[in-house]
């Protein structure tokens, strides 16, 4: 086992000011705690154990991409824990379509605390340390109703806990409530504000369900969004189309996007200035080609997969996603912001999918 206090090391590493790093520097870094959660897995879950054997035979691990990765889709079919069943804290679920199985993610208390702790170190770039008056662009319902908490109750729940004054912009029809969002701003006129919701909320829900006779001032408001992309790519509006609406509808100018999931608890990966999604100081992307998973270099696209140093209580340190992107850049982002920075295509072709599960599948089988 490799000689770390895991404890110890990720709460002093997560003391260096984020997107700090260079490459150099991030792989030093990163590496001997994505050797200590490889090796930790490897003797407390059995499962993982069972796939990596089978699937990955390379045992020369020098730089980040060299680790195993598994499939993000292996959660759903499989209990995937690295703790006793007392230790469980929480455990998430995804927000699949309807009548899909959901992966679930089993968070220990540390793992919950530092996930807390990671997100609050990326969410204070965009919106500063002090809590904000928040609206969230969503209705109180979606907390009510245990069918839908999933990934949407637990995001709004973990963003919450950067605003005050939490004000729900949808009732509990999923209509418009004007009269909160009017007593909002009156309440916080002139004020910085915190606006947070799900993509396709927001445009399905606010930006397209708004009277053409109200005028809803947002100009001090810093919004922060993400999920539900493809469902606004099949309308064809892209993140472009999405701000510009927003500024002409509200006058909102500080739109953030952000990119992450259930199955990788710490990875978010938030807009730079370009509008690319930036990697923070613990976690990385590398762009896989999907038919022999080759990383690819800046500009080809191909599966994203997503690596963190925070998942001890469960095997998701390194997943591949079923996301195509395109790496863009790395330590060059004009704000300033050191790390990969990359772009989302959509989600990977179900032919591109099928073919990568074979190629697992075929390895496991043998």
């Amino acid at each position: 086992m490799i000689n770390m206090n895991y404890s110890t090391d990720i709460n002093e590493f997560l003391l260096k000011p984020q997107f700090s790093l260079n490459k150099i520097e991030k792989e030093k870094e990163m590496i001997p705690f994505l050797d200590y959660l490889h090796e930790h897995h490897l003797h407390n879950s059995l499962e993982y154990n069972k796939i990596i054997s089978k699937i990955f035979t390379n045992k020369d691990i020098n730089k980040i991409e060299d680790f195993p990765f598994l499939p993000v889709n292996v959660f759903k079919n499989n209990v995937l824990k690295s703790i006793s069943d007392e230790e469980v804290f929480k455990v998430l679920t995804s927000s699949g379509t309807t009548g899909s199985v959901p992966s679930k993610i089993f968070l220990d208390k540390n793992t919950a605390s530092l996930q807390t702790a990671t997100l609050n170190k990326i969410i204070s770039h965009v919106i500063g340390k002090e809590r904000l008056p928040m609206l969230i662009i969503d209705s109180k319902e979606v907390l009510k109703n245990r069918n839908s908490f999933s990934a949407r109750g637990a995001g709004i729940l973990g963003y919450s806990i950067f605003g005050k004054q939490h004000t729900y912009v949808l009732d509990e029809n999923y209509n418009i409530d004007y009269e909160a969002i009017d007593s909002f701003l009156e309440k916080n006129n002139g004020k910085p504000i915190f606006i947070f919701g799900f993509t396709f909320m927001i445009w399905e829900y606010f930006v397209r369900k708004l009277s053409s006779e109200r005028k809803i001032d947002l100009s001090n408001g810093i919004m922060v969004h993400g999920g539900g992309w493809k469902k606004l790519i099949e309308q064809s509006v892209s993140n472009d189309i999405f701000k510009q609406t927003l500024f002409e509808k509200f006058n909102l100018k500080n739109v953030y996007n952000f990119y992450g999931m259930v199955e990788q608890v710490g990875s978010v990966f938030i807009e730079n200035s370009q509008g690319y999604l930036q990697c923070p100081n613990f976690s990385d992307i590398i762009i896989r080609n999907p038919i022999d998973f080759s990383p690819q270099p800046v500009g080809e696209p191909g599966l994203i997969q997503v690596v963190s140093i925070l998942p001890k209580s469960y095997p998701g340190f390194s997943l591949l996603t079923e996301d195509i992107g395109v790496l863009m850049g790395e330590d060059d982002a004009e704000n300033g912001w050191m790390g990969k920075y990359f772009k989302i295509l959509g989600r990977a072709k179900k032919s591109e999918l099928r073919g990568c599960s074979d190629t697992f599948a075929d390895k496991i089988n043998k």
